[in-house]
């Protein structure tokens, strides 16, 4: 199970509603996009089914560069999940 984990980081309000700040896991094979790995995480607790809810509300980073939806998740990469940035 390990040499399939992905790290999953949560920022901001959805640290607040999936209640965790970062976690650990093994999505199943079918899991190869960061799009597919959000739709799963939804089904962790009803607090990931509300962070994630409207992905559109979400910005992604792999291994610290943002990505969009379509982008391939792999084993050993780090996850970050946050809300829209904005400047001022």
């Amino acid at each position: 199970m390990q040499d399939t984990a992905v790290t999953v980081l949560y920022f901001a309000w959805l640290k607040a509603r999936t209640g965790i700040a970062q976690e650990t896991v093994a999505p199943p094979p079918a899991i190869v996009t960061v799009g597919a790995l959000i739709e799963w995480l939804k089904g962790r607790s009803p607090g990931h089914a509300h962070a994630l809810a409207d992905v559109a509300t979400v910005r992604v980073a792999v291994n610290q560069e943002y990505v969009r939806l379509d982008h391939p998740v792999r084993p050993g990469d780090e996850v970050a999940l946050f809300p829209p940035v904005t400047g001022g």
